[in-house]
């Protein structure tokens, strides 16, 4: 859970990897509200990613509550980036500064 995923790799989606990638899919949620495709496996195999919602985050480097956030290079991990379309995760709700942590996250894809 609070891991930052993206479109490809071996699987459908995979750990992010790269800063500001445009192929980011979301944020693994651990108390999805919507289970879309409960049918389609487990949570190793297919996890719940949240499309949009409050959720934890894994997070990098030094960020400010209302911050918008993007894929770091820290795997799995989002970060304080510029807004660009196609780029972002959502919004930080939790200031947070330190090498790797997990705060709360409005997630809204843009």
């Amino acid at each position: 859970a609070g891991t930052v995923v993206v479109f490809g790799g071996e699987k459908e989606i995979s750990m992010s990897d790269t800063e500001c990638d445009h192929r980011v899919a979301g944020v693994v949620s651990s108390a999805p509200a919507y289970m879309m495709n409960s049918e389609a496996g487990d949570d190793a195999t297919h996890p719940y990613v949240a499309l949009t919602g409050r959720v934890p985050c894994k997070v990098t480097g030094t960020i400010n509550k209302g911050d918008l956030l993007t894929t770091s290079a820290m795997a799995g991990h989002a970060m304080a980036g510029e807004a660009k379309a196609g780029h972002m995760i959502g919004k930080a709700l939790e200031s947070f500064d330190g090498e790797a942590g997990v705060i709360e996250v409005l997630v809204n894809l843009m």
